[in-house]
C-alpha cells in the first residue's frame, strides 16, 4: 500500500534534502474573538490602534468586527513563525482596553445573531465588498457559525525542491503544471487522511448552551449550560460548525482531480443562481444584502478543510489567479485553536503537520471516486463527532477499519518521512513529534478534546467558566511578556501605514460600488500583484 511512498523516499535519500527544503515556507493565520471582562463578544469597533483591518497585513478581522485574525508572514522555520505570532499577540494586548482574546474555537455567551457585529472595512469599494460579502454569509448561514475560530496553516515548497523532484519523477511538463498537479495530489491525500487532524488536535468537544439557541439539539447535555458529545474531538468541524450544507443539497461538490476541474466547479457555483438566496435580495432599500444571489458569492464561501492558493492581485478573483499562475501554496484549515497553548498552536503540532503534508505529497494519490468521496465525508464527520469512541470504525475502500488501526498504519508510514526531514533540523524534531502524537493514538485520553472534558468534570465547570479561566491565564501570560521598543515600532508603523493606505484607497476610488461589482465579476478591473484578503 505504501510502495510508492517508499520508492519516493529512497530517491530523496540520495539528495541534499536539507538544501532542497531550506527555503520552504510556513505561515499561520489565527482567529480569536475579542471579549469583554464578562466573556461576552465585544461590541466595540476594531481598535484603531491596531491599524486598518482592510490593509494591515498582520492584524485584520475575519467575519466579525470582534473576530481578530492574526497573520504571520511565511517563514522558513517553525520557530520564526511562532515568534512572530507571539510578538503580534503581545502587541495586541498592549492595545486592548478591558478586553481579552477568547482562547477556544467555539464562542460563548452569545446573545443572539444581532449581538455579533459584522466586520467593517471603510468606504472604499474593496472595503464595502468585504462587508457585503459577510452580510451575505450571515443571511445564508447565520452569524453564529461565522464566529467559530480556527488556525490556518499555510505551506509551500520552494522551487529548488520542485526542480529536483520533477527530475526524480522524470516529468517533462512545464514546471508550474507539475507543481500544481503535485499540490493537488497532496490535497487529495489530505482529504483521505484528514480525519487524523481533528482526532489529534481537535479541541472543541463541547459548546456553550447559548451557541445552540435556534439550532437542532443534536448534542447531549454536559450540564445545564453546556452541550457536548462524550467522544467528540472537534465540534467545529462537525455538522453544527460552519458547513456548506446548503450547497451540498444543491449539488455542489468541488472536484480535486486537477487544477482545471477545481476552477471549473467553483466558477460554476459562483455563476449559478440560487432560488433560496434570491429571497434575501441583493440590493434593497437597506443597501446591499449580499454580493449576488448565486450558490456562492465568491470562491472563499466554499468551505473546505484545505484550499489551493495563489497570491491575488488587488481586484483579481482567486480562480483567475490560479488559472494564470497555478498553485503557489496550500492552506490547511482544519486546526482548532489549542486551549492549552497561549499561541493557540504548539511547536510540536507544526512539526507534525510539516511531516504530514510531506507524507501526503509523496504517498500515491489517485483521483477521488464518488464512492471514496462519501467515505471521506463519513470519516471526517465520525472523527469530529465520535473520534475517541472505543472501537470506532471508519470506511476505507468499501470496508470498515478501526480508526486506531488506520492511524497506527499512517504513523508507521510517516516514520520514514520524519527521519528524512530530521536531516534538515537539529535534535530530530519530526520523529519526536511523531512519538508524541502516537501516544494519543494508543491512549485517546491524552488528546486535547479528552483532556478538556476531563478537566471540566474535575473542576465542575461548564464550558464558559472553563474557557474564560484559560483565556484570562493566556491574557496574563502575554501581558507579562516584555515587548521591545523595536517590536512596538514595527507593529505601530504597520498600523499607521495601513490606515494611510486605506484612506488613499478611499480617496482614489472613481467607480461607484454598483459598477465596481459588475466589473469585478466580469474580471475587467485592473490588478496589481497584491493580496486581497476576502
Amino acid at each position: 500500500m505504501y510502495q510508492k511512498l517508499e520508492h519516493q523516499l529512497s530517491k530523496l535519500q540520495n539528495t541534499d534534502i536539507a538544501s532542497l527544503l531550506k527555503e520552504r515556507k510556513i505561515g499561520i493565520e489565527k482567529e480569536c474573538l475579542r471579549v469583554n471582562k464578562q466573556g461576552k463578544i465585544s461590541q466595540t469597533p476594531h481598535p484603531l490602534s491596531l491599524g486598518s483591518a482592510l490593509t494591515n497585513p498582520y492584524i485584520t478581522t475575519d467575519y466579525s468586527e470582534a473576530l481578530l485574525e492574526l497573520i504571520t508572514p511565511p517563514f522558513h522555520s517553525i520557530p520564526q513563525v511562532l515568534d512572530f505570532l507571539r510578538d503580534t499577540q503581545k502587541f495586541v494586548y498592549t492595545r486592548l482596553q478591558d478586553e481579552i482574546l477568547w482562547c477556544t474555537s467555539m464562542p460563548c455567551v452569545l446573545a443572539g445573531e444581532e449581538s455579533i457585529p459584522i466586520a467593517q472595512y471603510g468606504s472604499s469599494n474593496s472595503g464595502m465588498m468585504k462587508t457585503v460579502y459577510r452580510r451575505g454569509l450571515g443571511h445564508r448561514y447565520g452569524r453564529m457559525m461565522q464566529v467559530i475560530a480556527g488556525i490556518h496553516y499555510n505551506y509551500s515548497l520552494p522551487k529548488t525542491f520542485w526542480s529536483e523532484y520533477q527530475l526524480l519523477e522524470q516529468d517533462t511538463r512545464s514546471q508550474q503544471d507539475f507543481i500544481s498537479d503535485s499540490y493537488f495530489k497532496l490535497i487529495r491525500n489530505l482529504q483521505r487522511f484528514g480525519w487524523l487532524v481533528p482526532y489529534l488536535f481537535g479541541a472543541s468537544p463541547a459548546v456553550c448552551r447559548s451557541f445552540m439557541d435556534g439550532i437542532e439539539k443534536v448534542l447531549e447535555p454536559f450540564d445545564e449550560f453546556t452541550f457536548h458529545h462524550p467522544y467528540a474531538t472537534s465540534l467545529r468541524l462537525s455538522d453544527i460548525g460552519y458547513q456548506n450544507y446548503k450547497e451540498g443539497k444543491s449539488g455542489i461538490k468541488v472536484n480535486y482531480d486537477s487544477l482545471s476541474s477545481y476552477i471549473k466547479c467553483l466558477r460554476r457555483a459562483i455563476e449559478t443562481p440560487s432560488p433560496e438566496y434570491v429571497k434575501h435580495g441583493i440590493k434593497t432599500s437597506d443597501g446591499y444584502q449580499q454580493l449576488n444571489a448565486n450558490l456562492l458569492q465568491i470562491e472563499n464561501e466554499y468551505y473546505s478543510t484545505v484550499r489551493p492558493k495563489q497570491i491575488t492581485g488587488t481586484y483579481e478573483k482567486p480562480t483567475v489567479a490560479l488559472a494564470k499562475r497555478g498553485v503557489e501554496y496550500i492552506e490547511l484549515r482544519s486546526l482548532d485553536v489549542n486551549v492549552f497553548e497561549p499561541l493557540g498552536v504548539s511547536e510540536s503540532q507544526m512539526y507534525f503537520l510539516d511531516a504530514f503534508l510531506m507524507f501526503c505529497l509523496l504517498h500515491d494519490s489517485p483521483v477521488i471516486s464518488a464512492g471514496e468521496l462519501k467515505e471521506i465525508d463519513h470519516n471526517q464527520s465520525s472523527s469530529a463527532h465520535h473520534g475517541r469512541e472505543p472501537g470506532l470504525k471508519l470506511q476505507r475502500n468499501g470496508k470498515p477499519v478501526l480508526l486506531c488501526a488506520w492511524a497506527t498504519e499512517l504513523f508507521n508510514a510517516m516514520s520514514g518521512v520524519c527521519r528524512l526531514m530530521d536531516r534538515t533540523q537539529a535534535n530530530a524534531p519530526y520523529t519526536a513529534a511523531l512519538k508524541t502524537y502516537y501516544q494519543m493514538v494508543e491512549d485517546p485520553d491524552l488528546t486535547p478534546s479528552a483532556k478538556i472534558l476531563q478537566q471540566m468534570k474535575e473542576s465542575g465547570d461548564s464550558f464558559f467558566p472553563y474557557s474564560k479561566r484559560h483565556a484570562e491565564q493566556h491574557a496574563r501570560h502575554f501581558q507579562s511578556l516584555p515587548i521591545s521598543d523595536e517590536q512596538l515600532r514595527f507593529f505601530r508603523e504597520a498600523a499607521e501605514a495601513s490606515i494611510a493606505k486605506q484612506r488613499k484607497m478611499e480617496a482614489d476610488d472613481t467607480l461607484d460600488f454598483d459598477d465596481f461589482l459588475q466589473r469585478y465579476f466580469a474580471e475587467t478591473l485592473e490588478t496589481d500583484q497584491e493580496h486581497m484578503h476576502l
